[in-house]
């Protein structure tokens, strides 16, 4: 028996699975973000760590058996500092956290932006840890003084599960690690601000990832016997974007991952970790040495959804349905879907993005503002695959690739099939497959059951009309947003 966590952004969700990788159960509750102030979004670590203790334990009540893996992957970047019991010494703050706009601005002017990713081979932006950890060193370095390690959502959780202070290296990658070597890289920390912070970062074990049995206080946290304890092993990562690649079968060199979740994640697997000429983008380590993903997560995917569709008077439920009743060019509604508060960062970096409708008048439905948003994300798909390199097969998993209309809509802007990926919960079955790979144990029979969707024939030149419209708007706006 095995169970698969992901602790997202806005749901924590695990799953149950047998020796043949059959879903036997899924529980899931949701998480809340707090804005404590502008610019500012947080959670509550505990409650997020006792988010997990709740799903696993309905799991766990289910299971015909106590599992001997717990596999846990979640959302990445952000800054979870927590002190040498594993207690949080303040709120977590998310990857969405827009604090450190200032610092990336002045670290794009003085040139350590450029720096930074020639060294990683990713490019900071406001929510990522070390520009949060650089304005907290500013504003509030008793915090971090209390502070024993800074992580991910995930550290914090194996923490509390196992006692131990580990990263895997994918949620190490960014923007501390040498992707070559896979160990911290301290000319960073130089470049940050923040060599004397470097105590905080835990150590990187990979590429298998850390893992460690239960303690006995968190398996009585969780319905196990005391005497299951030794024998139910957790392991931490690959984080989210990792996980879900795992779990739809995407490994080998050129082929590609679209998320279409709370982001907008784009990711193509690379056997080069050499920078690429686009300031943009994360470059991680995956669980073999000789393998990086280069991601281009935009900041928003089905999150803009989530923020239209209730101001129009409708769900998600009745995405499909408006999107045909608007037709392709969405009647001249054009979307430029860049909503987070903290800007963009994939496929450029400007903490002075943002979103915009153009081409309303009296006439415009409510159909075409979604069709118009949906049409807006496509090409933001587009835009970060043609900045990742894109060469080979691409599969798409998500809460987004429940809406047939839309993974349609993706297939025909991006001019390629679509191979959705028919697993439920990929992240956390990417988990348990990636803990198996890195104990020798990984199942060749598991199943990652998918079907193709082409692209339309006809939609084709149209698409690529609209999608260079697209980058000239971007280009503009662009030119705009330096002004503000």
């Amino acid at each position: 028996m095995y169970v698969g966590v992901d602790v997202g952004t806005s749901l924590t969700k695990a799953v149950g699975y047998d020796a043949d990788g059959a879903e036997l159960c899924v529980h899931s509750v949701p998480t809340q973000l707090n804005y404590p102030g502008p610019g500012r979004v947080e959670q509550d670590a505990d409650t997020v760590v006792d988010s997990v203790i709740r799903v696993v334990r309905a799991v766990v009540a289910e299971l015909p058996h106590p599992p001997s893996l717990i596999a846990v992957t979640g959302q990445g970047d952000g800054c979870w500092l927590h002190d040498a019991d594993g207690a949080p010494v303040r709120p977590a703050a998310s990857w969405l956290d827009a604090r450190a706009a200032d610092v990336v601005r002045r670290w794009d002017v003085d040139g350590t932006a450029d720096a930074i990713l020639a060294r990683n081979g990713g490019m900071v932006f406001p929510g990522a840890s070390a520009a949060i950890l650089a304005v907290l060193d500013r504003e509030e370095p008793e915090a971090l003084d209390r502070a024993n390690t800074a992580t991910h959502g995930v550290g914090l959780v194996f923490r509390r599960l196992t006692g131990e202070r580990a990263s895997d290296v994918s949620d190490a990658s960014f923007p501390f690690l040498d992707p070559r070597r896979h160990d911290y890289d301290d000319e960073i920390l130089r470049l940050c601000g923040l060599e004397h912070r470097r105590d905080l970062l835990p150590p990187v074990v990979g590429p298998a990832g850390p893992s460690a049995p239960l303690t006995a206080g968190a398996a009585e946290l969780l319905g196990l016997p005391s005497a299951a304890a030794e024998r139910t092993v957790v392991s931490a990562g690959p984080y989210d974007l990792l996980a879900s690649a795992r779990g739809s079968g995407v490994v080998q060199p050129g082929d590609g991952l679209l998320i279409v979740g709370t982001t907008l994640a784009c990711q193509v697997v690379t056997d080069d970790p050499s920078p690429i000429p686009h300031r943009a983008g994360l470059l991680l380590g995956m669980w073999r040495p000789d393998r990086w993903m280069r991601a281009m997560p935009a900041m928003v995917g089905t999150a803009s959804m989530d923020w239209l569709l209730p101001m129009v008077g409708t769900s998600f439920d009745e995405l499909g349905t408006l999107m045909g009743d608007s037709p392709p060019g969405a009647n001249g509604v054009r979307a430029l879907p860049y909503w987070s508060a903290s800007g963009e960062r994939a496929p450029f970096v400007d903490a002075s993005a943002r979103g915009r409708l153009d081409g309303l008048h009296m006439g415009t439905t409510r159909a075409d503002l979604v069709r118009g948003l949906a049409e807006g994300l496509a090409f933001a798909a587009r835009h970060c695959f043609d900045a990742a390199g894109l060469t080979g097969r691409l599969a798409v998993c998500g809460g987004g690739a429940q809406s047939a209309a839309w993974m349609q809509l993706f297939a025909d802007v991006l001019g390629r099939p679509l191979e959705a990926v028919d697993v439920g919960q990929a992240g956390a079955y990417g988990a348990v497959l990636s803990a198996l790979d890195g104990r020798g144990q990984a199942p060749d029979s598991w199943p990652i059951p998918r079907h193709t969707i082409e692209p339309a024939a006809d939609s084709r030149d149209q698409y690529d009309e609209a999608f260079e419209d697209y980058l000239r708007r971007v280009d503009r706006a662009r030119e705009e947003w330096k002004d503000r």
